[in-house]
């Protein structure tokens, strides 16, 4: 990645971070976003999650996500994406 990447990928990680942060407390306030949070947005909307679980569960996704942004440009991956890579890995119990 060139000086412009990287300093892209900060700002959108930056941008991601204080969306979760938003989220987690359960008040997103700003009026403006990107293409990329709206759709994250929407695709957290359609996800389930246990509600005993939920901020957990937003706190990992925003770890892999931080991971996954040290490793290249974003956008960040989806909620479903997280969701679906976790229960691929984890082995069947039959």
């Amino acid at each position: 990645m060139n000086g412009d990447d990287l300093v892209e990928t900060e700002r959108m990680l930056n941008r991601f971070r204080k969306l979760l942060a938003d989220v987690i407390r359960g008040n997103v306030r700003r009026n403006v976003f990107e293409p990329w949070e709206v759709e994250i947005l929407l695709d957290m909307e359609t996800c389930s999650m246990e509600a005993r679980r939920r901020s957990e569960i937003l706190r990992r996704y925003l770890r892999t996500v931080e991971k996954q942004m040290e490793k290249g440009p974003g956008p960040p991956m989806k909620m479903s994406e997280f969701l679906q890579r976790k229960t691929t890995r984890r082995p069947s119990n039959a």
